[in-house]
């Protein structure tokens, strides 16, 4: 008996041994950089990505044939089963798996492979052209890593005037689609019929784009426009001057970090 538990709790630990052998050399030829296996897998998904989007966009082109839009989809499989099998070997390494699939970088890596796990219900093709960021860790440009993080502080810095802005936008852009409603309605009922076809008017507006695919006919239409054009004018320069102001609070921020590490290497020096 006392054999019995002795060769079930050996074959129990050889698994288990063999199980973190198999992550480890999976986390090795995954997240290590400075391995030749890692050097080869970063290299080889990047050029995959680069692969897919190309060929997503050469899908694109009208008057195909049969046979290369065939060629097209055995290879877009063969790039969704490599991205699938990737991103389950991430979350097998993971020390903290909901982490990864709740992080930037596992959110776009799910998004990737998404129309294949659901069956093709959703074609989200381009959105692997966010993995392209993946390559800024594999070729190691601490430069550009500098920056990320320079934008990621802005972000955090930006973040409640961020989102004011966007609550006091929603509301001008209601209002101007509600006021130019009112102006329009009886003129264009087909063109301004709801305020909700009006939004469209509203947004453009705002933004300053003006397609001239809508536009108003009236005297009181064209007076609130002029003021609404005034308002988007405004409402366009305050993002660029906020996130000018915090990237260079960022920058602020770094150098002053930059200057305390150096300060604490001269005291133990």
């Amino acid at each position: 008996m006392d054999k019995d538990n002795n060769f079930v709790k050996k074959s129990t630990k050889a698994v288990s041994d063999l199980n973190l052998s198999l992550k480890e050399k999976v986390r090795i030829v995954v997240e290590e950089e400075n391995t030749k296996a890692g050097i080869v897998f970063d290299y080889g998904i990047q050029l995959l990505i680069i692969s897919s989007i190309i060929i997503y966009s050469v899908w694109t082109l009208p008057n195909l044939s049969a046979k290369s839009l065939r060629i097209i989809h055995i290879l877009d499989i063969g790039f969704y089963v490599v991205f699938t099998l990737e991103y389950i070997a991430r979350i097998y390494i993971s020390k903290n798996p909901w982490k990864y699939i709740f992080s930037f970088y596992g959110i776009i890596d799910l998004l990737a492979i998404l129309p294949f796990v659901a069956g093709g219900k959703f074609d989200l093709r381009a959105l692997r052209a966010l993995r392209i960021f993946r390559i800024i860790r594999a070729l190691k440009i601490s430069k550009y890593n500098k920056a990320l993080n320079r934008f990621s502080v802005t972000l955090k810095i930006l973040k409640p005037e961020l989102i004011m802005f966007f609550i006091v936008t929603s509301v001008f852009i209601f209002l101007a689609a509600a006021g130019i409603f009112y102006f329009e309605h009886p003129a264009q009922p087909e063109k301004f019929a709801s305020i909700f076809h009006s939004l469209w008017w509203a947004v453009i507006t705002l933004t300053t784009v003006g397609y001239g695919d809508v536009y108003p006919i009236t005297v009181g239409g064209r007076t609130f426009t002029f003021f609404i054009l005034i308002l988007g004018l405004g409402i366009v320069t305050i993002p660029s001057g906020l996130i000018a102001s915090a990237v260079t609070r960022a920058r602020d921020l770094e150098d002053k970090e930059k200057e305390e590490e150096e300060e604490k290497e001269k005291v133990k020096m």
